[in-house]
């Protein structure tokens, strides 16, 4: 590594100013360091104007913004593509270095190797560093040196390697070395509007804070986790998603404080599984990095002979997906929650995308750019593994022959139907039976409680048991001999 001077910080999805491994290395090795986030067009091109995820990076940069400040810094904000600013703006500043935390989706491996070259040509470095995981691409392997395919045996390995190798956790801090800052300028931010975006309050609790109080909230909820992560009326997960995807909450943190309770036989049951799903988390960030093309086709390539429902009776059922509108009324409420909120419950995550691959025949690349778009803590690398595993298309997936019953798992994780009648209202009088299957309901019970079907809530747009067959007959060009699952 050649001689560092001058730094300068590029900020993308770590908007925090503690335990952060750039900026660490960067004010240690640096005798002035400036730090700079770009509002990248080449990734907001297209993105709609009302997209709430733009709130909550807003008012997160302010927030960071105003902690540099506290430690002798400040941010600096860029309009533009960010391939192209961020050497033009090293040489500005005659950066000897730019420091970023790294990032394993295909897009952002591609902007950085341009900006690497682009900084290379100009006599100036790219410095990378892991921050966004607690281990990362070729870290955890099989024995055999490969990438895992299977999430228990790379979760295995995972604990096995962080049991080792207990400093993979070890804080990055940012403070003692705040001496290192160059002397702020003016912070500039522009306006959502300006941006090209609606304007108005993060949709969430934005910033370092935010993902500070609801991490706190839910620490006395943590034994409870196992079970109560799977009933969406009780709130019952920790709601940290956006913060993971933008960085405004530590990894390291998490699974420092995750470790310290269980030492202490704190966080009962839910504190393991917890910490599985932030394995989970990057799992699925190893596997987009080994197999990036899992981001368009299949992990398993014999999936990709599977034919989907197309023409115009799908772009209808998938509109009807969309809208919540398909007559299985858990589905529609999760549906309501995703448009409304930019959020779904995990379990609804699954349920409404096996409904839509199963008993609707649609591509899973549907669901998943359609969930792209609506959700606040949209990630690449999980979303997609999600949705494979759905699908059974991906690796660990859902065997194809285990197709939920949207039915029964309305009656199982929503019994009294709760979180059904929050999300669909003009169901709101059906009783506890009812809630969950209104079509076989007779008429004037119905009517009696102000629903007529076709009217105030639709007729379901496919016949579950019917659609099952469809779909055992669709994935039989992979058929395997095991017997066919009568569903969940």
């Amino acid at each position: 590594m050649m001689p560092i001077s001058k730094s300068l910080v590029w900020f993308r999805r770590d908007l925090r100013a503690f335990d952060h491994a750039a900026l660490h290395h960067a004010l240690r090795a640096s005798n002035s360091v400036h730090c700079v986030f770009v509002f990248d067009t080449d990734i907001l091109a297209g993105l709609p104007r009302q997209d709430a995820r733009l709130r909550f990076i807003h008012a997160s940069l302010v927030e960071l913004d105003a902690e540099l400040r506290r430690l002798g810094g400040g941010l600096l904000v860029r309009h533009g593509a960010a391939r192209s600013i961020i050497p033009v703006l090293a040489a500005e500043l005659d950066a000897d270095a730019v420091h970023v935390n790294g990032d394993y989706e295909p897009d952002a491996i591609a902007r950085d190797a341009a900006v690497a070259a682009a900084l290379a040509a100009d006599g100036r470095q790219l410095l990378s560093y892991k921050d966004q995981v607690v281990f990362e691409k070729s870290e955890v392997l099989t024995l055999a040196g490969q990438p895992y395919g299977v999430f228990t045996p790379y979760k295995n390995a995972w604990l096995k390697r962080l049991a080792a190798q207990p400093e993979a956790l070890a804080p990055w801090p940012v403070e003692p070395y705040a001496a290192a800052f160059a002397q702020p300028a003016a912070f500039t931010m522009p306006s959502l509007g300006e941006l090209g975006f609606d304007d108005g309050p993060s949709p969430v609790a934005p910033g370092m804070s935010g993902a500070t109080q609801l991490f706190e909230a839910f620490l006395p909820r943590l034994a409870d986790y196992g079970k109560a992560r799977d009933f969406p009326a009780q709130p019952g997960t920790s709601q940290l998603s956006v913060h993971l995807r933008f960085g405004t909450t530590s990894v390291r943190h998490l699974v420092r404080t995750l470790q310290q309770m269980m030492a202490m036989g704190a966080g009962g049951a839910g504190a393991p599984v917890w910490l599985s799903e932030l394995v989970w988390r990057e799992f699925y960030a190893m596997i987009l990095f080994h197999h990036p093309h899992v981001a368009e086709r299949s992990f398993k390539p014999a999936f990709d002979a599977v034919e989907w429902e197309a023409g115009r009776q799908a772009d209808e059922l998938f509109a009807a997906w969309c809208a919540g509108r398909t007559g299985y009324p858990l589905v529609d409420a999760a549906m309501a929650q995703l448009n409304q909120a930019g959020f779904m419950h995990n379990r609804l995550r699954m349920v409404t995308a096996s409904f839509l691959v199963k008993d609707l025949g649609i591509d899973w690349r549907w669901g998943e750019r359609y969930f792209a778009r609506r959700l606040l803590d949209y990630d690449l690398a999980s979303n997609v593994g999600g949705w494979q595993w759905a699908a059974s298309t991906g690796c660990d997936a859902q065997p194809w022959f285990r197709i939920f019953n949207p039915v029964t798992q309305s009656q199982k994780f929503d019994a009294r139907g709760e979180f059904i009648r929050h999300y669909l209202p003009q169901l709101d009088k059906l009783d506890a039976r009812a809630i969950h299957a209104p079509w076989l309901v007779p008429a004037d019970e119905l009517a009696e409680c102000g629903v007529v079907l076709g009217r105030d809530y639709p007729a379901p747009v496919v016949k579950h048991e019917e659609a099952r067959q469809k779909t055992l007959a669709r994935f039989a060009v992979v058929k395997t001999p095991t017997p066919p699952d009568e569903g969940t």
